[in-house]
């Protein structure tokens, strides 16, 4: 993927920010509910995205009630959304349905600030680690991951956690994110990365 899509994919990525802000502007109960709705209109909306065949009878079927301004417009977003999909997610589940599902376990089982940086974390870090592992990464690993995409994930890491949960917390949980965002654990760095740094943030607050 270019770096033109890349940062189109990754300002649409940035929009899951509004979750830790949602969480500390209106509470833990507006932030789940906000995710649980999201995560549900992700799964039913996914057959369509997933499916050309499905999605190209719905389309045939609006045609004849929608303005072809309109018209025009949605399969101007359809082009724009395919253009920044990854060649793996076009069958299979996407991004930010694994996003969503993650924010909202993260919101129900561990405290604010572990969740708001955990969240902000696999938010940001991700976004910064693509943008510059494509456009600065000089020093390659054999999976395609540049050592400088890491270490931006990694400052980003530390820049946000440590006014939410101190230096170890900070360190420890910047170390356990750039490891999932490395390896892509599964069954979706989207989902991987906000656990591992929930998890591991939560561990060193109960040495």
């Amino acid at each position: 993927m270019s770096i033109k899509r890349e940062l189109k994919r990754k300002s649409l990525h940035l929009t899951g920010l509004v979750v830790p802000l949602i969480y500390y502007l209106l509470g833990r109960e507006a932030a789940l509910t906000v995710t649980g709705i999201a995560f549900l209109l992700f799964v039913i909306l996914e057959p369509f995205r997933i499916i050309e065949e499905l999605r190209d009878n719905i389309k045939r079927r609006l045609r004849i009630y929608v303005d072809n301004d309109v018209f025009e417009r949605m399969e101007n977003l359809e082009r724009q959304i395919d253009e920044i999909t990854r060649g793996h997610e076009r069958n299979r589940v996407a991004a930010h349905i694994y996003f969503a599902a993650a924010s909202f376990i993260v919101i129900y089982f561990f405290p604010m600030n572990t969740a708001v940086g955990a969240i902000t974390v696999a938010t940001l870090g991700d976004a910064l680690a693509a943008i510059v592992g494509k456009s600065l990464g000089k020093h390659r690993f054999s999976n395609g991951k540049s050592l400088e995409g890491s270490l931006a994930y990694f400052i980003s890491a530390l820049v946000v956690l440590i006014p939410l949960v101190g230096f170890c917390g900070a360190a420890v949980g910047a170390i356990g994110g750039t490891l999932a965002e490395f390896y892509n654990l599964p069954p979706d760095d989207n989902f991987s990365n906000q656990l591992a740094v929930a998890v591991i943030i939560y561990l060193v607050s109960l040495i």
